[in-house]
């Protein structure tokens, strides 16, 4: 909302319902002061000390907004670099501030060499999340090589222990939830991959007494694809700090004279209502501040994707065919996934040879396009940019565009290597490819690849070569930048082997995001649960498939009760679907078309937990509160039966609302269904119900 200047320095960031406080105290120094509910912003004021001992200095003791490297101050630091010279420190003095609207810059500068460092802030009208990154400047005529370079630094107010949580998944299993205690030591989560997602997460969540419904929950959240790391810790006084930013794993930055360089930024918030409203302030948050302009607040189509009905067998008869069907359902956009293009028969061949196979295609994708086009469906297309076969006519023809190291032999992990996408030569080829298929063809919608981590990350274009993973990262956001400027009316799904890359940074370029290759209904019980903790529900890609058959069989009614609580998408072979069941699937899917804007713009509330309570119960009520869907989910009740009553989240407690539920109508106040509920008889190995409430108005 504003950002208040108060005496001796203080800066008081105010958002509707918090205060973010910070000062430059009268040696220069910046300090954390305050992070919490509003006070009195004349009442902030910054506590000076002296050193406790030789081993414990004023400066170890400090909380700071941002820990350089050097003198005594011996934790952590987020700013590491070496100046011409040799030296390794940093000493900085205080220059300036500036307070323009909702922002807010604090400029330092070393007191020696040519380095000038801003501390950035900025709050939002309509929200309590706040942004803040961190600008190095090189003033002067040598190189500044940074060892580390974070976004930020937080400090937790309280001297108790809190609690994290993240995630700690794998491929196939994205996006499971953690916990940690932390009452001393260090907590690391981090990636070395390449990409953001698969095991940890980019942020933290940090809890003291919460749960969905009350508690102190601090949270942060940063933008950025690439090689992250988040570390808390606790020293023996209490105090518990948290940096974050790109990780230092194989990671150094060079900055010539006279650059700037912004590091990547983190969104960030407190609330005294526990986990559930954190989550519905970074929905709301991402939808209004985040996600890009042209797709934010459209609601996103029900798509169909061919891959697992034809594998890389593809040609215009048979994805016609699947068509045909996928049109009668009610589906939207129609997917042709990987094997159209190159000679590309499976996945040893073809990666990188972005035009379209003339034995598949003898007429080009045109005749395809225009059939699905005639059966009222969107035409979107599978691609994977950043990869190479190197049984491909691209790597013969420049076998340097790939990462590598002249005198080892590179991993062929899923028999692909990595592009370099450092290189100009590589970015322009990748983009003039994609651009001229989005020109020369009706398509609506891609879904960007990348399916395997860096490894042999040679790369002989850069004089620091450590600085790949930030380019690479950036690379990827300027090529689907630079598409979505020339083909506004085109959708781009950022899939990295799964859920590899869902962050905030991929979600400021792309429009929505490949969840898991799991499509489990049971496990995408949990994945969803873990995604939407700090992303928005929104860019959830959630696919109904035959999964579900091979490791955990569950029924197709509840595969869509699960996938319709993100943004539906179908993936299994219709060919092989019998009449019932396919009109299972058109029975949803006009279901979904009902209520999919409460779900994709609506706020997300938890009421019950499948693992905790044995039955699962997320609430999505539209902003106005005129309008709620339930999803009622249990993938095996024991002991024969389950009685309990059925509570919502998030009603107008003065509204009077009907619901129709297991044979009964109810007309109640909203007080009554939040409170006192009404009465469910949950039985049976896969239990599901989607509950549809609708204010009753005069």
């Amino acid at each position: 909302m504003s950002v208040i200047k108060c005496e001796k320095n203080i800066f008081v960031l105010e958002t509707k319902n918090t205060h973010y406080a910070l000062c430059v105290d009268g040696n220069g120094y910046n300090r954390h002061i305050y992070w919490g509910k509003k006070c009195a912003p004349q009442d902030y004021f910054v506590q000076c000390t002296g050193d406790e001992n030789s081993n414990h200095t004023r400066l170890d003791e400090y909380k700071q907004e941002m820990t350089v490297f050097g003198g005594t101050m011996f934790r952590d630091c987020d700013i590491k670099a070496q100046f011409s010279d040799a030296c390794r420190e940093i000493d900085l003095e205080y220059v300036e501030s500036e307070t323009k609207g909702n922002t807010l810059v604090i400029t330092f500068r070393d007191r020696y060499y040519p380095l000038a460092v801003k501390l950035n802030y900025e709050t939002f009208d309509d929200s309590d999340i706040m942004k803040r990154f961190v600008t190095v400047e090189n003033t002067g005529t040598e190189d500044i090589l940074f060892e580390k370079l974070y976004s930020a630094e937080f400090n937790l107010p309280s001297v108790k222990p809190y609690k994290f949580q993240n995630t700690n998944g794998a491929w196939g299993g994205e996006f499971v939830k953690c916990e940690t205690k932390l009452q001393g030591g260090y907590a690391v989560w981090e990636s070395r991959k390449g990409a953001s997602n698969h095991s940890n997460s980019p942020y933290f969540i940090a809890s003291q007494n919460a749960d969905e419904n009350k508690g102190d929950v601090y949270f942060a959240s940063l933008a950025y694809s690439g090689n992250f790391k988040v570390c808390a810790s606790r020293d023996l006084y209490g105090v518990t700090r948290i940096t974050m930013g790109m990780n230092e794993f194989d990671f150094s930055y060079t900055l010539k004279a006279g650059e700037s360089f912004d590091t990547p930024p983190v969104y960030f918030g407190y609330t005294c209502s526990g986990f559930g409203d954190m989550t519905r302030q970074m929905n709301r948050f991402a939808l209004n501040n985040i996600l890009p302009k042209s797709f934010a607040h459209k609601s996103l189509p029900v798509i169909y994707n061919s891959w697992e009905a034809t594998g890389f067998d593809v040609n215009t008869q048979h994805q016609t065919k699947l068509a045909q069907i996928a049109s009668k359902l009610g589906v939207e956009l129609f997917v042709m996934d990987d094997g159209w293009f190159g000679q590309r028969k499976d996945d040893r061949a073809g990666l990188g040879d972005w035009y379209v196979n003339k034995e598949k295609f003898p007429n080009g994708l045109g005749e395809l396009i225009s059939n699905v086009n005639s059966l009222g469906m969107d035409f979107g297309l599978w691609v994977e940019p950043e990869m190479v076969n190197p049984d491909s006519d691209l790597y013969r023809n420049h076998p340097d565009w790939a990462y590598h190291y002249k005198h080892r032999t590179a991993n062929e992990l899923r028999h692909q290597l990595v592009l370099n996408m450092t290189r100009q030569d590589v970015q322009q080829y990748i983009f003039e490819t994609l651009d001229k298929l989005l020109t020369d063809y009706n398509i609506k919608y891609i879904k960007w690849d990348m399916n395997r981590p860096f490894s042999e990350t040679g790369a002989e274009n850069l004089e620091n070569p450590k600085m790949y993973s930030y380019l690479h990262t950036m690379a990827v956001y300027n090529i689907v930048d630079r598409l979505k400027a020339n083909h506004p009316d085109v959708a781009i799904e950022s899939c990295a082997s799964g859920g590899g890359r869902c962050d905030l940074g991929a979600l400021s370029h792309f429009d929505q995001a490949w969840t898991s290759d799991n499509t489990d209904g049971i496990d995408r019980m949990t994945i969803q649960k873990g995604y939407a903790l700090l992303r928005p529900v929104k860019t959830m890609r959630a696919w109904v498939t035959d999964i579900a058959g091979i490791n955990k069989p569950c029924t197709l009614d509840f595969r869509f009760n699960v996938a319709m609580q993100g943004a539906l998408s179908l993936g299994g072979n219709l060919l092989k679907y019998s009449g019932e069941d396919l009109e299972i699937c058109k029975k949803y899917i006009a279901i979904y078309k009902e209520i999919r804007d409460i779900v994709q713009f609506g706020d997300l509330y938890r009421v019950l937990d499948d693992e905790q309570d044995d039955v699962l119960l997320n609430n999505y009520v539209s902003e106005d509160k005129k309008e709620s869907v339930a999803f009622l989910c249990a993938r095996g009740t024991r002991f024969y039966k389950k009685r309990i009553p059925v509570t919502f989240g998030g009603l107008d407690e003065n509204k009077i609302y009907q619901l129709n539920f297991q044979g009964e109508k109810y007309v109640k106040s909203g007080a009554f269904l939040m409170n006192v509920g009404i009465p469910a008889h949950i039985r049976g190995a896969y239990y599901n119900e989607i509950i549809h409430i609708k204010e009753i108005c005069d």
